[in-house]
């Protein structure tokens, strides 16, 4: 039980890690692109903008970024419930980055998956 606690306390004061490790989930830097794009959005619209994921994945991703502070909900009073999502300024400081690192990801990619593969067919000679 000790080592499980001296884990989470490593990444909770390692900045680098903490917030790395909430981008895990592959949808974050997706969603924050797309508002990004849209700078106002509602979740149905996110849902059929992405559409490979999960209402029960986006809700999570989308509590997670505004945990963070990277986006901001406002909900309205009607009925059906109307709730936008956009970023905050913390979020829209993150945009830069994962731009860069699209570019990066689209002018590596062939090389990547080159090596990829010569990689696995290296492994199934051994």
């Amino acid at each position: 039980m000790k080592k499980k606690e001296e884990k989470s306390s490593i990444i909770e004061i390692c900045p680098v890690r903490n917030v790395i490790s909430r981008f895990g989930n592959k949808w974050a830097f997706l969603v924050i692109l797309i508002l990004n794009e849209n700078k106002v959005i509602r979740f149905n619209e996110l849902c059929r903008q992405i559409p490979d994921v999960s209402s029960r994945v986006l809700s999570g991703t989308l509590r997670m970024l505004e945990a963070d502070g990277l986006i901001s909900r406002k909900i309205y009073p009607v009925v059906p419930p109307k709730v936008e999502y956009r970023l905050t300024e913390v979020g829209l400081s993150l945009v830069p980055f994962i731009i860069q690192l699209t570019e990066w990801a689209q002018t590596n990619m062939k090389r990547i998956v080159t090596h990829r593969k010569q990689f696995e067919s290296n492994a199934g000679m051994e």
